[in-house]
């Protein structure tokens, strides 16, 4: 079970928004972070706290991973032709258990890793549980047939709470999932504002 299942709004109190655009999210009734402290008067953030937070908000987004994961995922966006910032979404966006969330097979990102960790997804026919795996333009990504009935996937895929975006196509008569093509951030539908150029002048800078 991922760390953060239990204390994902904390992440959302943080950060000061509500990162999923969920109904629950603490930050609908409270703005400030979470502790005694956290309704402390917040000061200018630095140029440096900017950046800083933008990439804790990209982290916290896709499962809060780890920086190290993160900071590898970056340097691959880095070394290929293109827009860093756009290229680091759309390896984001092609992690297994961000495309399993994205079908809305799942509710949450954290729930998308611990499906895919327990061996409820198959790519192109084979089992694949290892959530930060890479999926492909044309993979066919599907709910095992025996996972089909849980009650956590038949509420996901009946949920109004988000849109399935265009660079998938999902079948939820058949749990099925094809990614169409790799994403830039004008095409992910992110409920608050993402900024990856942001994260890119971090990086350039620590």
């Amino acid at each position: 079970m991922t760390k953060r299942t239990s204390a994902k709004y904390k992440i959302d109190r943080r950060m000061g928004e509500n990162i999923w655009g969920r109904p629950k999210s603490p930050v609908n009734r409270r703005e400030y972070g979470p502790g005694q402290h956290g309704q402390r008067r917040k000061g200018k953030l630095s140029d440096f706290g900017v950046q800083l937070r933008a990439k804790q908000k990209l982290k916290g987004y896709y499962g809060d991973i780890t920086e190290k994961q993160f900071r590898r995922i970056y340097a691959e966006a880095e070394r290929l032709r293109g827009d860093t910032g756009d290229l680091l979404i759309g390896l984001l966006e092609q992690r297994l258990d961000a495309v399993v969330y994205r079908a809305k097979f799942v509710p949450t990102i954290f729930a998308a890793r611990q499906f895919v960790n327990h061996g409820h997804v198959t790519v192109n026919g084979r089992r694949v549980n290892i959530p930060s795996y890479r999926v492909k333009e044309g993979d066919v990504i599907a709910v095992k047939e025996k996972s089909r009935q849980l009650e956590i996937v038949m509420v996901a895929a009946e949920s109004s709470e988000r849109d399935v975006p265009d660079y998938l196509e999902v079948d939820h008569s058949k749990m099925t999932a094809t990614f169409v093509r790799v994403p830039s951030l004008g095409d992910v539908p992110y409920p608050v504002q993402m900024e990856p150029n942001l994260v890119v002048e971090f990086y350039a800078k620590n």
